[in-house]
C-alpha cells in the first residue's frame, strides 16, 4: 500500500503551491502570480509529527489555460482526488467566495474523502473573521492559515492528522533505491518516458513545447525495485527565457540533477545535438553525476544506423567520452528496461572502491607509460595516491607541486584510471595535493594495511 496522500486543491491563485511548499518546508512547486503555473501533480514525502505522508499539489480548477491544456490539467486534478486519502481545499479569505470556489465545493460534495478547508491569506488575526463566510461551502473543517506569514501551520497539520486513515507499519513505504533525473530540451519525450515507467498518465503529455514546468517526482516500482523518477521542464536557450516561470522551471531542472543518483539526458534525433544538450552535459559533469545519453523517438528514425547518431553525440560532447548511449522509444517502451538496467550498473560502478595498493599499482603503470613533462625547469613527481570516497569515486594524488601538472596530463591520468578501474563509465573526481610529512605517513600506513 502507498503512503496516505494529502492532496491540495482549489481554484487558481489561492496559494495552493505556497501552502504545499510551506508544509513541505522547502520550495518545490513554482510560485508565481501568473495564473496556471502548476499543471502536473507535484508531490513530495513529508512527516507530520513523525508520520510520513505524500503531499500532492495540483493545478487550479476551472483555469482557462493559455496553452489550451485546461482539460489535461483537470484530468490530473481528478486523478489526484481519486487517489487521495484526504483533501485540503484552499480558499482565499481576502477575495471572498468566488464562483470557482463554489464549483470546487460542488465537485468535492460527491467525493467520499475527508476534507480540510484551509482559508489562506489570513495574514493577521483580524482576517480570521472574514473566513466565516466560507462555512456556507459546507466542506470540511475550517482552518485559518497564512503561508506567507507562517500562521496556523500547527493547526492545519493537526486537522490533517485527525482525519487521515490509519496505516499499519507493514504498509509503510520504503525509500526509493535509485533516484533518476530526466532532463533534456523541450519535446524530447521526457514526460512520455515517465508515464511509461509509471504505467499511468502521471504527467501531462502534449505536442505543445513547455508543457512541464515543475520538477515532478514520481515514485515507481518495477521488478521489485523502487525508483524516484524526476521529470523536469524542457531546457531552452538562455535567450528564449521569456518569463519568470521559464527561469524557475530551468532552475528546478538544474536542482534535479544535484538530487539524482543517475541522470538521463534526453536527445531528440530529429533535432540533433544542440546547445541545450551541451549545457546540460556540462552541468552533469560539474556535479560528477553518472549519466546516460538517451536517444528517444528512435522508432521514427528507421533505417538510420545508431552509429551515425552516436558519432554525432560523441563529436559534440567530447568532454564526456565515457558516458554510455542508449536508444529507446518511450512511446512503445522499446529498450526502456535496458535503460534502467544500465542506470543500475552505473550506480553500482560509482559505489566501487579501490584500495590504496590498487590505486598505486595503476598510478605506477601510468607514470611509466607517460611521465609528466617538465614545467618551470622542475620535474613533476607523484609519490602515491589513494581513493578517499565513492559516488563519485574520488582520488587524491600526493605530489611535489600540484601546479606542475597541466590539464592535459590530468586528463591523461583520469582516462587511465577509468580504463583500469571498476568504474569505467562514471565520472571520477581527482585532486592533486602537495605531500607533507603527515600525509606521507598516512599513505604508508594505508598501503601497508591494504597489502
Amino acid at each position: 500500500m502507498a503512503l496516505p496522500q494529502v492532496v491540495i486543491v482549489g481554484r487558481p491563485n489561492v496559494g495552493k503551491s505556497s501552502i504545499f511548499n510551506w508544509l513541505a518546508g522547502r520550495r518545490i512547486s513554482i510560485v508565481d502570480p501568473m495564473m496556471g503555473v502548476t499543471r502536473d501533480r507535484v508531490s513530495t514525502v513529508v512527516e507530520f509529527e513523525g508520520r510520513p505522508v505524500e503531499l500532492v499539489d495540483t493545478g487550479g480548477m476551472g483555469i482557462a489555460d493559455l496553452d489550451q491544456l485546461g482539460q489535461l490539467v483537470e484530468r490530473q486534478i481528478d486523478r489526484a482526488i481519486e487517489s487521495a486519502d484526504l483533501i485540503v481545499f484552499v480558499v482565499d479569505v481576502q477575495t471572498g467566495i468566488m464562483p470557482l470556489d463554489e464549483m470546487v465545493a460542488r465537485k468535492l460534495r460527491y467525493v467520499n474523502k475527508p476534507v480540510v478547508l484551509a482559508a489562506n491569506k489570513c495574514d493577521t488575526p483580524g482576517h480570521d473573521d472574514l473566513a466565516a463566510e466560507f462555512y456556507k461551502l459546507g466542506r470540511g473543517k475550517l482552518v485559518c492559515v497564512s503561508a506567507c506569514h507562517n500562521r496556523g501551520k500547527a493547526e492545519l497539520i493537526e486537522a490533517i492528522l485527525e482525519r487521515l486513515p490509519d496505516v499499519s507499519e507493514e504498509d509503510a513505504v520504503a525509500s526509493p533505491e535509485l533516484k533518476l533525473a530526466v532532463v533534456g530540451r523541450r519535446n524530447a519525450g521526457k514526460s512520455t518516458f515517465v508515464n511509461t515507467l509509471a504505467r499511468a498518465e502521471r504527467v501531462i503529455v502534449s505536442e505543445r513545447p513547455g508543457t512541464t514546468r515543475d520538477a515532478v517526482d514520481v515514485l515507481v516500482e518495477l521488478d521489485g525495485r523502487k525508483y524516484l523518477v524526476i521529470d523536469t521542464a524542457g531546457v531552452m536557450r538562455s535567450r528564449s527565457i521569456a518569463t519568470p516561470v521559464d527561469f524557475y522551471s530551468i532552475a528546478r531542472a538544474e536542482r534535479s540533477i544535484r538530487r539524482a543518483d543517475v541522470v538521463f539526458i534526453f536527445f531528440d534525433p530529429t533535432e540533433g545535438v544542440t546547445r541545450v544538450e551541451k549545457r546540460l552535459a556540462a552541468q552533469v559533469a560539474d556535479e560528477y553525476k553518472p549519466c546516460i545519453f538517451v536517444v528517444n523517438k528512435w522508432d521514427l528514425m528507421h533505417p538510420m544506423p545508431t552509429r551515425r547518431m552516436a558519432s554525432a553525440i560523441r563529436s559534440h560532447l567530447r568532454n564526456m567520452p565515457y558516458v554510455p548511449i542508449v536508444f529507446i522509444s518511450a512511446k512503445t517502451g522499446k529498450n526502456v528496461k535496458a535503460l534502467l538496467d544500465m542506470a543500475w550498473q552505473l550506480h553500482d560502478q560509482a559505489g566501487q572502491r579501490l584500495n590504496t595498493g590498487q590505486v598505486n599499482r595503476i598510478l605506477e603503470e601510468l607514470l611509466e607509460a607517460h611521465a609528466p613533462p617538465i614545467r618551470r625547469n622542475r620535474r613533476p613527481k607523484i609519490y602515491y595516491g589513494t581513493q578517499v570516497s565513492t559516488r563519485p569515486p574520488t582520488l587524491v594524488l600526493f605530489c611535489n607541486d600540484p601546479e606542475l601538472f597541466d590539464a592535459t596530463y590530468q586528463r591523461y591520468l583520469l582516462s587511465g584510471f577509468r580504463e583500469r578501474s571498476p568504474y569505467p563509465e562514471v565520472p571520477i573526481r581527482m585532486f592533486l595535493r602537495r605531500r607533507t610529512s603527515d600525509s606521507e605517513r598516512a599513505g604508508r600506513e594505508a598501503a601497508a594495511a591494504d597489502r
